[in-house]
C-alpha cells in the first residue's frame, strides 16, 4: 500500500472501531472497486450466522484483490450493510480479522433486506495499489 495515507487527525474523536477516518490516494495509484457482496458459499449455501457470511464475503473480496495483483491490506474503504442491529458484532468481528492496521475508511448501514431473506450481510470495497 505504498504511498496511501490513513488518516485520523487528532482534532477528531477516535473512531468507534477498526476504521480510519479518512484514507489519500495519490494520482496514479491503480484502483478497484468491488461490487457488493453476498454471504454465499461456491456451493449455493448460505450460513445462518452474520459473522459466517461476512468470511465468505471477505473471502470473495479476497479472490477479486488477487486477480487484480492486490492483497486486503490493499483496500481503502469499505460499505458494508447488515438487516439487523444484531448482526453488527458478528459482521465487526469478521472485518476486523480481514483489515489491517491502520484500517481503511469503512461505513456500516442498517439495511432492510437484500435479494433473498436470508441474507444478512454485504460488503463491497474499493482498494489501491501503487504501480
Amino acid at each position: 500500500m505504498s504511498g496511501l495515507e490513513k488518516l485520523t487527525p487528532p482534532e477528531m474523536p477516535a473512531p468507534f472501531a477498526k476504521y480510519s477516518h479518512a484514507v489519500v490516494v495519490p494520482a496514479g495509484t491503480r484502483m478497484l472497486f468491488c461490487s457488493g457482496q453476498l454471504g454465499l458459499s461456491a456451493d449455493g449455501t448460505i450460513p445462518e450466522s452474520a459473522e459466517a457470511q461476512a468470511d465468505l464475503c471477505f473471502a470473495a473480496i479476497g479472490h477479486m484483490l488477487r486477480a487484480a495483483g492486490m492483497d486486503l491490506s490493499d483496500i481503502v474503504r469499505i460499505n458494508a450493510f447488515v438487516t439487523d442491529r444484531a448482526h453488527m458484532a458478528g459482521y465487526m468481528a469478521s472485518r476486523d480479522r480481514h483489515v489491517t492496521s491502520p484500517p481503511p475508511a469503512s461505513t456500516l448501514m442498517i439495511v432492510s433486506g437484500f435479494t433473498k431473506p436470508e441474507f444478512k450481510v454485504e460488503v463491497e470495497v474499493v482498494a489501491a495499489k501503487a504501480g
